[in-house]
This record gives C-alpha cells, sequence and structure tokens, in this order.
C-alpha cells in the first residue's frame, strides 16, 4: 500500500506541476492523463521515473514522450465521444490508450514489431480494449479519409499532406515539423473537401517519424 500511495503521490504531482503547468486545462484530458497508469507503460528498467518531466527511451532510438507534451497534443486535438482515432507510432501504447479514453475507439499503426506486440500485451493487461494496434509503415499505407482525430508522434522533417487528406471533414491533425533543435507543432483542421486550415501550436523536438522525408541539405 505504501508504494501505491507513492504511485499515486508522483502520478498527481505529474499533472499538477508538469501538465497543468503547461496550460493543459482541459478537465478531460486531466481526466485521462490520470486514468492510465503510466508506470504500467514504461519499459521496466524506467519505471523509477515513469512520471518524470522527461522523453524515456524504449528502444529503436524512439522514446516514450513526456507528460506535459502529451498533454498538450490531446487538448489541441479535443478528441471527442465516437470519433474515429488514427494514431501513427505506437511506441508503448500509453498514448493510445489516453487516446481511447476520450474518443473511444483508436487505431494506432507502429513500424516495429516488437514494440506493437508490447503495447498490445500492455493494453490488453489494462483492459483498454478500444485500441487496435497494427504493425505497419505509414508511408506505405493507404489511409482513407474517415479519421476525424489523427496524431501524428514522430516528426516530419518535411510536412507530407498525405495524414490531413486521411481526415474527414472537421477532423483534426497533430503534426510536428521541422528539424532539430526547433519544431513547430500545428494542428491542420479539415474545413471542406478540398480545404484545410493549419495553426501554429508551440515549438518542441521530438525523434523523427521513420522513413520520414528528410530535410535538404544547404550546400555552400
Amino acid at each position: 500500500m505504501v508504494m501505491d500511495a507513492e504511485t499515486e503521490a508522483a502520478r498527481r504531482q505529474m499533472i499538477e506541476q508538469q501538465v497543468r503547468a503547461a496550460s493543459v486545462l482541459d478537465a478531460r484530458v486531466l481526466e485521462a492523463l490520470s486514468a492510465v497508469p503510466r508506470e504500467r507503460f514504461v519499459p521496466a528498467g524506467f519505471r523509477a521515473v515513469a512520471f518524470a518531466d522527461t522523453a524515456i527511451p524504449i528502444g529503436h532510438g524512439q522514446t516514450m514522450l513526456p507528460p506535459a507534451l502529451e498533454g498538450r497534443i490531446l487538448q489541441a486535438l479535443a478528441p471527442e465521444r465516437g470519433e474515429r482515432a488514427l494514431e501513427i507510432g505506437t511506441g508503448t501504447g500509453f498514448f493510445a490508450a489516453c487516446l481511447a479514453q476520450l474518443a473511444g475507439q483508436v487505431e494506432s499503426l507502429e513500424i516495429h514489431a516488437d514494440l506493437a506486440a508490447g503495447a498490445v500485451r500492455t493494453l490488453a493487461a489494462e483492459g483498454f480494449t478500444g485500441v487496435a494496434v497494427e504493425v505497419a509503415d505509414a508511408f506505405a499505407r493507404r489511409l482513407e479519409p474517415q479519421y476525424a482525430v489523427i496524431a501524428v508522434t514522430g516528426s516530419l522533417p518535411v510536412y507530407d499532406p498525405r495524414f490531413e487528406r486521411a481526415l474527414t471533414v472537421g477532423g483534426r491533425l497533430f503534426v510536428v515539423v521541422g528539424s532539430a533543435p526547433a519544431m513547430e507543432a500545428r494542428l491542420v483542421t479539415r474545413t471542406g473537401p478540398d480545404s484545410w486550415l493549419a495553426e501554429s501550436l508551440f515549438e518542441t523536438s521530438i525523434e523523427p517519424l521513420v522513413h520520414a522525408t528528410a530535410a535538404p541539405r544547404f550546400r555552400f
């Protein structure tokens, strides 16, 4: 019980000192981040820092996004119950579980089979039945325009319109564009059959999505 109390105290501290401090004030988002047991989705060797304000390595050069950034993504997307959601980059499955708390049903694509398998095991063990994980390369898979919410959890050095085209009208896409150290987080909304509105949200820096187009190199 002592360990449980310590875990819950660390979770509350994460919400109050990291997520709220990043101006994530949406009650539904805060509830989702509180309800999903983050410590169960963190690799065993890093569970002591499950609630820390840091990116946690998960293998293949990939990391679990910091809690505050995950909260900002969820708040920007504002998923509603019953909306169809797509995540590009499953990782450990934590963000997909949070997204499922808000939207209900989530499809998540992960290029690394071992990460996908681990996410499936954890999601099942924790009772998150609303997430369907598929081993797939998002750049090789056909995406139909059927999603109200799309979260791309790896950056795109060069913006790729394939993801915005997979939105329904009124659908929202979160994506990070650019190269380190400063990248731009964007919210793209499909406003009509052939129109989209892009909004710059904040600066951040995350690992690029596997097989994303590299930024051109300048030659002098």
